[in-house]
């Protein structure tokens, strides 16, 4: 028998958060050995649970909740997420005009294969959130990468998405909050991206996982809220902001002018039909968690947890030698910068996997996030405050000694 290999499909399609460093680390715990994991944004194994009044509701609708649901999702469910548009002053939004899916994740990919055919365009931000670039790829498109200014709070560089649209442009995405700087936009930055789409004539996909996750009294705006005369799909879900990311209870919104769109949102339905439903137990959970006690107020309040942990951790880093790092204003993660003079790396993956093996930290590499320099990583913030400390404190550690060997090798 011959050897059978993955599709072709695959061969540029990547998603390092869950890469070849994790299956080092897993190796080393199979071995005995405890990883200080700030690797991936799942906040349950940290002690972030789901609210009890959301777990509760699940499990009084579990009778109700072994059928297949409407293939876009339960009525209620939607009716609760359609309020919430409301709230975010999100135009032109019906129940019909909502898809809950499995996660996010699998909406993302889903919207791009209705999208995308080969030669067709996305603008996607660099930092990305990786899932992005590979579910355009997965679907025949090609992910075209603007800047974001590291110099400007992270923000995007409108110029240089000017620079990259072409004729075969199709879409642009803003993941705002981000992942993974930790940036949220403010409504002038919106504004322009909305002007650039405007002119050109570009779906917005917005990702807004994180909407609620926000520190500092920054508050959040849905780009969707300005654009009533554009498409725009917004995506939002119970991950983050609920601490349920195991439920895969996400949502996706088509909102604004959509009669350019009828074909489009035709491909949306018959996606979501092939796939039947998303899981019935994570829908039962929306109604509730959008009308309750929004718990995560607290965790982002300055004495908060998340507040404290991001603190921390940002302190630490920017103490190093010849690191730097923009302080997060949301999401639950930051983006530090190494100086390439001090810390000469040309291989970021190989650096995070030497950190792994010496100090038994997990991060990972800027590359993983389609940074184009080898002078980044991704720290996640979610440990308590003495793993945390113990954690930037053996970065510290192996930093020190690159710069040594280094210093040795000049």
């Amino acid at each position: 028998m011959k050897p059978i290999h993955k599709s072709s499909k695959l061969l540029n399609v990547c998603y390092d958060i869950r890469g070849p460093v994790l299956d080092r680390a897993k190796q080393m715990e199979d071995e005995g050995q405890r990883i200080i994991k700030l690797n991936i944004g799942n906040p349950a194994p940290f002690g972030f649970l789901a609210p009890e009044e959301i777990m509760q509701d699940m499990a009084r609708h579990l009778p109700q909740a072994s059928g297949y649901t409407d293939s876009k999702g339960l009525f209620a469910a939607r009716k609760a997420i359609m309020h919430y548009t409301q709230e975010k002053l999100i135009p032109a939004v019906g129940v019909e005009d909502i898809y809950i899916g499995n996660g996010v994740s699998e909406l993302i990919v889903m919207s791009m294969q209705a999208l995308l055919d080969a030669g067709d365009e996305v603008l996607l931000p660099a930092p990305d959130y990786p899932l992005w670039t590979a579910a355009v790829t997965l679907s025949g498109g090609t992910a075209v990468h603007y800047m974001c200014d590291e110099q400007q709070n992270w923000y995007p560089d409108i110029d240089d998405i000017r620079r990259k649209i072409t004729p075969n442009t199709r879409a642009m995405v803003i993941i705002n909050p981000n992942n993974p700087t930790g940036a949220v936009y403010p409504d002038e930055v919106l504004r322009e991206l909305v002007a650039v789409a405007r002119e050109y004539g570009l779906i917005l996909f917005a990702d807004e996982i994180y909407d609620k996750v926000l520190f500092d009294g920054v508050t959040h705006t849905s780009i969707a809220s300005m654009a009533p005369d554009l498409f725009v799909v917004t995506m939002n879900g119970l991950s983050k902001n609920y601490r349920s990311a195991g439920f895969r209870a996400g949502w996706m919104v088509v909102s604004g002018d959509k009669s350019m769109a009828k074909d489009y949102i035709e491909g949306l339905n018959m996606l979501a039909s092939m796939r039947l439903c998303a899981n019935a137990p994570g829908q039962h959970a929306i109604q509730t968690a959008l009308g309750g006690y929004q718990s995560i107020d607290d965790l982002v309040a300055p004495t908060g947890r998340l507040a404290r942990q991001r603190d921390l951790a940002w302190r630490m880093l920017n103490d190093m030698p010849g690191v730097s790092c923009v302080k997060p204003q949301g999401a639950l993660y930051m983006f530090p910068k190494l100086d390439r003079k001090m810390y000469p790396v040309e291989d970021d993956q190989q650096l995070i996997l030497e950190l792994l093996n010496e100090q038994r930290v997990l991060l990972v590499q800027g590359s993983g996030f389609n940074w184009h320099e080898p002078d980044h990583f991704r720290v996640v913030f979610l440990p308590n405050t003495d793993d945390l400390e113990e954690a930037m404190g053996r970065i510290g550690r192996f930093l020190d000694g690159y710069r040594s060997r280094h210093a040795i090798a000049v």
